[in-house]
């Protein structure tokens, strides 16, 4: 019985898509002939840019000094809250992860297990422009409790710096800074990267004062995945 029309297919074709780059390409590597410059360009622009971040952080004392307190606040507190929106808020939740590694009490703020914040405690905020309504909210009702509040923010006259026990401004642009004299990168992103930056920074400067080795860490790794 002939196949109804709307039924038949055309043999599929076993020819690699880019028959040429299969069979010039080593295995497990791209074709040069399709690299494109401007990816690694880019990439390069990236690094530039938090390399200079850094050494502006590096150039101000005053900074470093908050840098420090915040090191210290957190490795004082009872436990560490931590909170911040879209992609700072991604960030700081790989902070949270390894200041659970060193064996911190570490809550993400919004999880449906976090507890009440005390005045034992510290909250540590990301908030470029330093006005997001959710975390300003949630600062005040931290300062209420007694919590330390400690600040990551490009804006230092900013409703959330007002709150911080400890601010660290971070020289990068706001996400509605669309000149592109702090940064080429779209909409806070220098400011995002840097949050992870100075988030692994304060981790490593508490683990090298901790003493601890990697292998004593290492079992608090997550084992249910």
């Amino acid at each position: 019985m002939p196949r109804p029309e709307s039924l038949r297919t055309e043999p599929v074709s076993t020819e690699p898509l880019h028959a040429e780059s299969a069979s010039t390409a080593p295995t497990g590597t791209a074709s040069t002939t399709r690299a494109n410059p401007a990816v690694l360009a880019a990439v390069q622009t990236i690094v530039a840019e938090n390399t200079a971040v850094a050494d502006r952080l590096a150039a101000s004392p005053g900074t470093a000094a908050s840098l420090t307190a915040v090191a210290d606040r957190l490795a004082a507190a009872d436990r560490v809250f931590l909170l911040g929106a879209g992609r700072s808020g991604l960030a700081l939740q790989m902070t949270a992860m390894r200041l659970m590694h060193l064996g911190l009490v570490v809550h993400v703020v919004g999880d449906a297990t976090t507890p009440a914040i005390t005045g034992a405690d510290a909250l540590l905020a990301a908030s470029g422009s330093g006005s997001t309504a959710g975390i300003v909210r949630a600062a005040e009702t931290a300062r209420d409790a007694g919590a330390t509040v400690l600040v990551l923010t490009t804006a230092p006259d900013s409703p959330l710096a007002d709150l911080a026990d400890v601010t660290v401004v971070i020289p990068a642009a706001q996400k509605q800074d669309h000149g592109g004299t702090l940064s080429a990168q779209y909409s806070g992103g220098l400011f995002e990267q840097s949050v992870l930056v100075v988030g692994d920074a304060l981790f490593h400067t508490l683990w090298q004062a901790s003493g601890a080795t990697a292998a004593e860490l290492w079992p608090r790794h997550a084992n249910l995945e």
